[in-house]
C-alpha cells in the first residue's frame, strides 16, 4: 500500500500569519502576525473498532474504522464466529463485502500489524434491516401557567465516549411540543437531556427546568471529553432549577423568572459541566457574559438577547477548551473555558463592546451557528463566528462586515489553493447574498449580488463534473464552482445537509429524510427513512448526521415517528477508498460537538475530501 503523504496543513511546520496591505485596503481588520508553531498531536477519543455490519438482499456489508492511531500500513482481517471470510488481508479500505450472508452473521476484524494478527475487535453491530433503533423513553409532558398541554419530541444528539468504553453514546435534546423561536412570546416546558448507550440503556436524565426556555437558541449541549480521563463530560446553560442526572437541584428549586410573555429574562444564569456517565453537575459557573440590560442586545422583550452559540476548540494546539457565546446581530460575546482538575477556568472572553475590538467591524456579523478550524496554520484553532473569525488566544482575527446570515460551511472547498475557505449566506439585503472568502484572512473570493434575506446555502463536492466544492443557495442562480463560475443551471433539489453516503468521495444531499445523489438534469434517490421524521421544523434536520461507525462514510440518525427510537441508518455501498475514522480529524471532530447548535449544519474535514482528491491525509492525535 502507498503510505500516505503528508498534508499541507496538517500539523507540520506552518508559516506565520501575516497581515497584509490588501487586507487594509480591503477594509479587513487583521491580527498582528502570530509566530509558527510546530506540530503538536491532539487529544482524541481512544475509540473501539466500531464495526458495523449492513445486510442487503446480496448480503452484508462489513465495515470498521481506520483509527488514527493505527500504523499507515495496517491491513485486516474478517471472521465471521471466528473462521475468516477474506482470502487475502484487506488493504485497500476498511470494508469488506460477505457475499450471501444472512442478516444475523456475527462478524469481528483483526487487525494485521507488522505482519502479525491482532485481537479480536467488537463484534459488529447488526443493521439487519439497514438501521439500527436505540431505544429511547420521552419524558412526560405537562401544562404551562396558562393551561395549555404539551408532550415531546426527540430532537438534536450528539455523540461521546461517555462511559469510556470506547463505544460513541448518545446526548439526546428533547424538545417540548410548545418550543419557540425566541421572536415568539408564550410559555414551553422544560428542555430534557439524556444520557444514552447505543443499546438503548439510559444513563441519566437532566431536566433544564422551568427558568430555561425551549427552543432552538437557547440550549447549545457540548458534548466531548475535556479533562482527557477517557469519558466526555456535558456541558450546557443552565439556571436555577435545573435537575442534574442524580436528581440534585442547581440553584433554587422553587425560583420562577418567567415574566407574563414566557420570556426569562431576570434571574442567575449558569454555565455547568456534567458528568457524562452519572450525569451529576460537577462544577457550575456564572454564565459568561450575564444577560445585563436586555434592550442592549438589539430589543427589549427578550429576542436577541438569548441567542446563544457554543463549541469545542483546541485552543492550545492539543487539548480542547469549551466555547460558549451571546449575540450576534449586534454585540457578541464569545467565552473560552478549560474544564481542568474537576474545575472551570476561564481561557478569554472576546467582546465586540470591548475598548480593543470596538469600532472595528466585529458587532453584528454572527451566524446561527459557529465553526471551529486552524484557519491560519498555526496548530491552533480559531473560533469562524459568520463574517468575522477569533483568533486562538481571543483576538478579534479579522471581519469581512457582511453581516449576518443563517448557513456557512467552512473547509477545504477549494483544493487548488492554500488553506481553507469559508462560504456563507447573507440576509442584509445591501450586502452580497453569498460569498467564499479565505478562511485564514477573511478576503472574499468571489460573491454574488445582494437579494434579500438568502437563507440557504450550501458548500461540498457533490458533482465530479466540477473540481472542488460546488456551492449554491435560495437567492443565487446555478451552481458554481470554487472560483464562483457557474458550472450547472439546475441547482439540487437539497440547500440543507450533506452526508458521505455511496462509496465515492464524492458527498450527497441529506434533506428531511432521504438522501439524494446530485444530477444536473435531476437527482438520484439514494435512501428514504422508514417510520422517522425530521427536526427543527423547515429546518428538516435529522437528529445527527456524521461519521460515528463503520468506515468514513457518515452515518445518519432520525428518531421514530413515535419517538420511542433514535434510528441509526449507515451505509451498505461498498467503498474502494480508504480513510482514517473521520472522528480523528478534529476539525470534524469537533463539527459532530457544535452541529446541534442553532441551526444545524454539516461537518467538513481539515482537508478536501471528494473526486479526484489526493491520499487522505493521517492525524497527529493521541488517546487518554
Amino acid at each position: 500500500m502507498q503510505h500516505p503523504r503528508p498534508h499541507r496543513r496538517h500539523r507540520f511546520l506552518l508559516p506565520a500569519v501575516t497581515a497584509t496591505a490588501a487586507l487594509i485596503a480591503a477594509g479587513l481588520t487583521a491580527l498582528s502576525p502570530t509566530p509558527a508553531a510546530a506540530a503538536t498531536a491532539r487529544q482524541v477519543e481512544a475509540l473501539d473498532r466500531g464495526v458495523v455490519s449492513v445486510h442487503t438482499d446480496a448480503g452484508n456489508l462489513v465495515s470498521w474504522r481506520w483509527l488514527g492511531t493505527d500504523p499507515d500500513n495496517v491491513s485486516f482481517n474478517v471472521y465471521r464466529a471466528g473462521t475468516k471470510v477474506n482470502s487475502t488481508p484487506v488493504t485497500g479500505s476498511t470494508n469488506y463485502f460477505h457475499t450471501g450472508a444472512p442478516a444475523q452473521a456475527d462478524y469481528t476484524v483483526r487487525a494485521i500489524v507488522g505482519g502479525v494478527e491482532q485481537a479480536d475487535s467488537v463484534h459488529a453491530i447488526q443493521f439487519r434491516t439497514g438501521y439500527k433503533d436505540v431505544p429511547i423513553t420521552p419524558p412526560a409532558g405537562g401544562t404551562t401557567p396558562d393551561g395549555v398541554s404539551y408532550t415531546y419530541e426527540a430532537n438534536d444528539a450528539s455523540v461521546g465516549d461517555l462511559d469510556g468504553d470506547g463505544r460513541l453514546d448518545f446526548v439526546l435534546k428533547w424538545q417540548p411540543t410548545n418550543a419557540k423561536d425566541n421572536s415568539q412570546s408564550g410559555y414551553t416546558g422544560a428542555t430534557i437531556l439524556d444520557g444514552i448507550t447505543l443499546d438503548g440503556t439510559r444513563l441519566w436524565r437532566v431536566d433544564l427546568g422551568r427558568n430555561i426556555r425551549s427552543g432552538a437558541h437557547y440550549t447549545q449541549f457540548q458534548v466531548y471529553d475535556y479533562d482527557g480521563d477517557g469519558k466526555a463530560e456535558v456541558a450546557v446553560k443552565t439556571a436555577d432549577g435545573t435537575v442534574d442526572g442524580t436528581g440534585t437541584v442547581i440553584g433554587s428549586a422553587t425560583a420562577d423568572y418567567r415574566n407574563s410573555s414566557g420570556y426569562v429574562l431576570s434571574g442567575p444564569e449558569y454555565l455547568t459541566m456534567f458528568n457524562g456517565q452519572t450525569g451529576k453537575a460537577m462544577g457550575t459557573v456564572d454564565y459568561v457574559p450575564a444577560r445585563g440590560t436586555v434592550s442592549s442586545w438589539g430589543d427589549s422583550y427578550g429576542n436577541r438577547v438569548d441567542r446563544f452559540l457554543a463549541g469545542t476548540a483546541y485552543l492550545d494546539g492539543s487539548r480542547p477548551s469549551l466555547i460558549e457565546a451571546r449575540g450576534y446581530y449586534t454585540r457578541t460575546v464569545i467565552a473560552a473555558w478549560d474544564w481542568r482538575n474537576g474545575a472551570f477556568t476561564r481561557r478569554w472572553t472576546f467582546d465586540t463592546n470591548s475598548s480593543t475590538n470596538s469600532g472595528k467591524g466585529y458587532d453584528a456579523q454572527g451566524n446561527h451557528q459557529l465553526s471551529v478550524a486552524d484557519v491560519d496554520g498555526d496548530g491552533k484553532d480559531e473560533i469562524v463566528y459568520g463574517s468575522m473569525a477569533v483568533d486562538d488566544n481571543g483576538s478579534g482575527l479579522w471581519t469581512t462586515k457582511n453581516g449576518h446570515g443563517d448557513a456557512m460551511h467552512v473547509g477545504d472547498l477549494d483544493p487548488s489553493r492554500p488553506g481553507l475557505e469559508e462560504f456563507k449566506v447573507d440576509e442584509d439585503s445591501s450586502k452580497p447574498s453569498s460569498w467564499m472568502a479565505d478562511a485564514k484572512t477573511g478576503e472574499i473570493l468571489w460573491s454574488t449580488d445582494p437579494d434579500g434575506d438568502n437563507g440557504r446555502g450550501v458548500s461540498g463536492d457533490v458533482w465530479a463534473g466540477s473540481a472542488g466544492a460546488e456551492s449554491w443557495s435560495s437567492h443565487a442562480d446555478g451552481v458554481r464552482d470554487p472560483q464562483g463560475t457557474v458550472v450547472a443551471s439546475r441547482k439540487p433539489s437539497s440547500t440543507n445537509f450533506l452526508s458521505w453516503w455511496d462509496g465515492d468521495p464524492v458527498r450527497e444531499l441529506l434533506d428531511d429524510t432521504h438522501i439524494d445523489k446530485y444530477g444536473t438534469s435531476s437527482d438520484t434517490r439514494l435512501l428514504t427513512g422508514a417510520g422517522v421524521h425530521s427536526n427543527n421544523t423547515t429546518k428538516a434536520t435529522p437528529s445527527l448526521s456524521g461519521d460515528i461507525l463503520g468506515d468514513w462514510r457518515e452515518e445518519v440518525v432520525w428518531p421514530t415517528t413515535d419517538n420511542t427510537a433514535l434510528r441509526i441508518y449507515s451505509t451498505p455501498y461498498e467503498t474502494s477508498t480508504r480513510i482514517t475514522t473521520l472522528l480523528h480529524d478534529t476539525q470534524y471532530r469537533t463539527a459532530l460537538a457544535w452541529q446541534n447548535t442553532a441551526y444545524n449544519q454539516p461537518p467538513h474535514p481539515s482537508f478536501f475530501l471528494g473526486d479526484g482528491m489526493p491520499t487522505a491525509p493521517r492525524p497527529s492525535v493521541y488517546t487518554p
